[in-house]
């Protein structure tokens, strides 16, 4: 591509030659670098790519964007720019032609029930007969192509790359998961989005956005300065989940159309009359007018909020209630979301994403409606992440379950036994005992809890603890196949660590 037009809309501050020339590439880690490639170079969280840009015209780098000051060597062109993070953005989207423009994009965000929302929506659309990819938690896919996803939303190039390739692969529709993180650091400010969905704000991520303000505010932006510069042309781009109080001030704070949903009598898409049990959920839906019942496999009251925003969404982009109730029905499970594992010897066994407090106490307190004997949580804490949960996730597990395991999360480059100390102290001593890992005899009496750092034993405990009727959540990692610790990534799964104990149970029987 020519600079010139590579350049178009970029706000520069200096070049210090002519803006000419073929580009062959567009990088911003050195190592990606070829022979006439634009590096940009962004202060990243952990390391600055000022610091590389030497290492980028080694391998052959010709235009340099970058913020600091620089003096460009002979052959290598300059191009300084106020804040090159958002310079990434721009230049991806002309250097992979501006993708999102031939595409239906719809952003999902908030904290909790992102990725059931976009499998909603994907079993929606698919029904409808379009042709989808997802950008999420789980996994990047559209087609029969498959990436793991290294974020929820990947860095504004990787968004315009898989952009394009979906595009010319015949996709029509594409479901992102949008995070905080991404809106703050601008990788989706480039995307011409035709709705954005929020489905609701807790605690969470405020290691790196430090309060709840601040973290509201990144959500916020999606709404109140990404979405305006769509050109998409739907009357209403905000979908809000109004029963939520943080929604309830984008709402007030926003000024743009907006279509709503949740129980409230206001709401454009309300939840009539619903029925919860450990088979799934039965409910009416008031779809800005017309009435539909569906029942959906998932569980619990808060993934009754998830298919309301699916079917919201859809409500917009004109699809008929019959193909929104024939989606929801089709989808059977999400992956690490509530996933049931199985009901050996009569005990149901769920494995849940839940890392966070607010997540692990929807799902407990639903699970707690739902029981019909006891809970066993097993669950634990992520090393080198935000300290001021673990207190609140000692705390939601212990009051809603019978029995608690703790143990470790993916550790990372912390002592798993320090993340521990730190989950008990949100333990109400008073009313859970502590039991030894190896005694958990008096486990028909009262409320326990008991401490087993190594996770697959802590399952094992779990399976062959539970009785017939008894519920055990395996909680915090989700659909995740590893666990870190140290700095080592090795395999491990709840789901298939949670069915060897199941079978070798069942074998014991």
């Amino acid at each position: 591509m020519e600079l010139e037009n590579l350049i178009k809309g970029l706000d520069v501050e200096s070049l210090s030659a002519p803006g000419r020339g073929e580009v062959s590439r567009v990088c911003y880690s050195a190592d990606q670098c070829v022979p006439d490639s634009v590096f940009v170079a962004i202060p990243g969280l952990r390391y600055d790519g000022h610091d590389f840009i030497g290492e980028a015209i080694g391998r052959g780098a010709r235009y340099i964007v970058h913020e600091r000051e620089w003096t460009p060597p002979a052959g290598t062109v300059s191009i300084r720019v106020a804040d090159s993070r958002r310079a990434l953005g721009i230049l991806a989207k002309n250097y992979f032609g501006n993708p999102s423009a031939a595409l239906t994009v719809i952003a999902v965000t908030g904290t909790s029930g992102k990725t059931t929302t976009t499998y909603l929506l994907e079993s929606i659309f698919s029904g409808a007969g379009f042709n989808c990819g997802v950008l999420g938690t789980v996994n990047y896919r559209f087609n029969d192509t498959l990436y793991p996803a290294p974020n929820t939303t990947p860095e504004s190039y990787e968004m315009q790359k898989i952009l394009r390739e979906m595009a010319d692969g015949g996709v029509t529709h594409v479901i992102a998961e949008v995070s905080s993180h991404a809106i703050d650091l601008k990788r989706v400010d480039d995307c011409d989005f035709d709705l954005g969905v929020f489905t609701n704000l807790s605690s969470e991520h405020l290691d790196y956005h430090l309060t709840m303000e601040s973290y509201y505010q990144a959500k916020k932006r999606l709404f109140a300065e990404v979405l305006p510069k769509s050109k998409k042309k739907h009357l209403r781009k905000m979908i809000v989940n109004a029963d939520d109080k943080w929604g309830k001030r984008i709402l007030d704070e926003v000024a743009a159309p907006a279509l709503t949903y949740g129980f409230g009598q206001t709401c454009d898409v309300k939840i009539g009359a619903y029925r919860l049990s450990l088979d799934g959920i039965d409910a009416s839906l008031d779809l800005n007018g017309e009435t539909i019942s569906v029942h959906s496999a998932l569980i619990g009251k808060f993934n009754l909020y998830n298919i309301a925003a699916a079917a919201a969404a859809s409500v917009v982009l004109g699809l008929p209630p019959a193909v929104i109730r024939s989606g929801v029905e089709k989808l059977s499970s999400v992956p690490g979301r509530l996933e049931k594992i199985g009901t050996s010897f009569g005990a149901y066994v769920f494995v849940d994403y839940a890392h966070k407090p607010d997540a692990l106490t929807q799902v407990l307190q639903n699970l707690s409606q739902l029981k019909q004997k006891k809970i066993i949580t097993v669950f634990g804490c992520g090393g080198n992440r935000d300290r001021l949960k673990r207190p609140m996730m000692g705390q939601a597990a212990t009051h809603y379950s019978d029995l608690t395991i703790i143990t470790s999360d993916n550790p990372r480059r912390e002592d798993p036994m320090a993340i521990i100390q730190e989950i008990e102290q949100g333990v109400d001593r008073e009313k859970i005992q502590k039991v030894p890992a190896g005694d958990l005899r008096a486990f028909s009496e009262g409320r326990l809890y008991t401490v087993i750092p190594d996770r697959r034993r802590a399952i094992e405990t779990a399976v062959f603890s539970a009785k017939p009727g008894d519920i055990i959540l395996i909680a915090g990692k989700g659909h995740e196949d590893y666990q870190i610790l140290g700095d080592q990534k090795i395999d491990f799964d709840d789901r298939v660590v949670a069915r060897e104990f199941l079978s070798r149970r069942e074998a014991l029987s």
